[in-house]
């Protein structure tokens, strides 16, 4: 890896610039879910006990360049205090003079956070002049928020390229995770894509099937494969404009030596609703008024069996409707199989999505997870084979 770690920096009586992602809820000015902030406490943590000072720069909400006071960081402070367990100050720019004094008078022991960087228009069009305002407030970058890395930003990539980097606690554990299950993964490597739509995930399957050995397809997707197999789905969700790519897919993947798995069998009902009645029929018996809401057993058991035959596993998106009853039975069942074989040393696991890490929650098998990414947009392009700019911008510093 190309990118420094917080162990390579001196950082001794020096200010670091964090990037960080502390975008969390907020209702009624009472933070509601503190996670994102509770993963970022390692990196400030390790900083102050190396004596550096923190100086921490985050965006908070999409204010579109104008200062909206429901958007400051100042109410996080609070939360940001019992997190670090320490003194957090706050000023109320970003760059500039005030910014620049509240920097320089920061004292050992102490962190200081900067006011919203996207209360400037210019933050989201990486404006390099305020990259270099920000850049004087520092003498080291460490960039901490993953999930902001594919937008190349002022705070995010200009910056990275201006001082000292490296990637702080939570970007190094996400990046290393990443490098275990797509760049030098041990193999067999089994991918699981799930969700509604074949058309948002083109480019991921696309790459996918260049660099795994199973590619287990559920969820609305599955569907529309199905149909590109000739198969009739009755109501079920399905892009049927999209079974010729879904085709071209199946076919790339066998020249490439890439399995595509897909449901053999599947649990039909007649409404999308949580205990609907419903049937196990073969997945090319769909009634005409039937919906797919669910891979069958006979799917589950030869998902399994494939892990159990993997030392790899990277998972997006469920298998079936997991937030209704009993149609996340799949979703469930495969997960805590790679729970399991990961508890166990037998797999690497790697997930990430919105709906993923909610549906390995629910399941009960998120803990035992190799890792489990809440990066969103950024894992996602990871998956897909794209350079990351802030990733990029720490390869690329000095």
């Amino acid at each position: 890896m190309a990118w420094k770690t917080l162990d390579d920096m001196d950082l001794n009586g020096k200010r670091v610039l964090v990037r960080v992602d502390i975008n969390v809820p907020i209702v009624d000015g009472v933070v509601t879910d503190s996670t994102r902030i509770r993963r970022i406490a390692p990196t400030v943590r390790d900083i102050l006990a190396a004596g550096g000072r923190p100086i921490l720069l985050a965006h908070f909400g999409r204010p579109g360049g104008e200062r909206r006071e429901n958007l400051s960081l100042n109410q996080l402070v609070p939360t940001l205090e019992r997190a670090f367990e320490t003194k957090v100050l706050f000023a109320a720019d970003c760059v500039g003079t005030e910014a620049e004094l509240a920097a320089e008078l920061l004292q050992p022991g102490e962190v200081l956070l900067l006011e919203n960087t996207r209360f400037h228009a210019l933050e989201t069009k990486n404006d390099p002049d305020l990259a270099a305002g920000m850049a004087r407030l520092g003498d080291v970058y460490c960039n901490d928020a993953f999930s902001a890395a594919h937008r190349a930003h002022s705070s995010t990539e200009a910056l990275a390229r201006l001082l000292p980097a490296c990637a702080g606690r939570l970007m190094q554990a996400e990046l290393e995770a990443l490098e275990s299950a797509l760049g030098q993964p041990e193999r067999p490597v089994t991918a699981v894509v799930g969700g509604a739509k074949v058309s948002t995930k083109l480019e991921l399957l696309s790459n996918l099937i260049e660099k795994v050995d199973y590619l287990v397809i559920g969820g609305g997707m599955a569907n529309t494969f199905l149909v590109a197999k000739g198969m009739g789905v009755g109501k079920s969700l399905a892009e049927r404009i999209m079974k010729d790519t879904a085709a071209e897919i199946i076919k790339k993947a066998e020249g490439l030596g890439c399995q595509i798995i897909l449901p053999t069998d599947i649990v039909v009902a007649e409404t999308f609703k949580s205990h609907a009645p419903h049937q196990v029929l073969p997945a090319d018996q769909c009634p005409e008024e039937g919906m797919i809401l669910d891979a069958g057993p006979d799917s589950v058991a030869r998902i399994t069996e494939i892990f159990g035959q993997s030392k790899t596993v990277i998972w997006n998106g469920p298998l079936g409707a997991f937030e209704l009853e009993p149609f996340d039975a799949a979703t469930n069942a495969a997960a805590l199989k790679a729970a399991a074989m990961t508890r166990a040393g037998q797999l690497t696991s790697v997930a990430g999505g919105g709906d993923t890490v909610a549906a390995l929650n629910a399941s009960g098998a998120a803990g035992d997870f190799s890792y489990i990414s809440t990066a969103g947009g950024a894992f996602l392009e990871w998956m897909e084979g794209k350079t990351l700019p802030g990733v990029a911008a720490l390869d690329q510093a000095g």
